[in-house]
């Protein structure tokens, strides 16, 4: 969900920014610990391609993506200077937090989870589903930070979402925008020198 924030914050940053400008802005970013972020995605991706095989990883995989969580957290506090990091880290807490009181997996809505079609939702629903989630039920806590907003057709990715999914990608969609679209000041700085010069 947070590749959704990042393609709206570069097509908004672009037209705001411009072309030039707006990709410019990026050679510029300075983020305290900056290699953490790829690295965790990294882990993720892995732990997702490997659980299946791995007979071992598979018990364990709740513990390890709360790990992630955490580091992650850091690592947006460290860097909270940032325009729109305590938004993302806010909606990072909250699928922490949901994810903390239920094993270390994301509840999921059987209603919501209808939009992904059959085959996911009998995944779900026989307990086969993607380790990191599972089928919301009574004994769910905090079950209205799972997933259970379903997105589809006219939204251009089906997807179940949790709220802290939405909180963390208006984050995101804010730090790009703060990037990318020149501050008013620098405009000024920058039109005060052509102005001295016409006059």
């Amino acid at each position: 969900m947070v590749y959704d924030g990042i393609i709206l914050g570069l097509i908004v940053g672009l037209f705001r920014g411009g072309l030039k400008n707006g990709l410019m802005q990026f050679g510029q970013i300075k983020l305290k610990g900056g290699l953490i972020f790829p690295i965790l995605l990294l882990i993720q991706f892995l732990i997702f391609r490997f659980q299946g095989d791995a007979s071992w990883l598979a018990p364990v995989s709740g513990y390890f993506f709360m790990s992630i969580y955490v580091i992650g957290m850091a690592f947006l506090w460290m860097n909270r200077q940032n325009k729109g990091f305590m938004i993302i880290l806010i909606g990072v807490f909250l699928n922490f937090l949901v994810m903390a009181v239920n094993g270390g997996r994301m509840p999921v809505s059987l209603d919501a989870a209808q939009v992904l079609g059959p085959y996911y939702t009998e995944l779900l629903s026989s307990g086969d589903a993607v380790y990191k989630h599972y089928m919301l039920d009574a004994s769910t806590r905090l079950s209205f930070l799972g997933d259970i907003i379903p997105l589809s057709n006219p939204y251009p990715r089906t997807q179940v979402i949790s709220i802290g999914d939405v909180v963390m990608n208006l984050g995101i969609f804010l730090y790009i925008q703060s990037i990318m679209v020149p501050k008013k000041d620098t405009e000024d700085q920058d039109l005060a020198p052509s102005l001295h010069t016409s006059n």
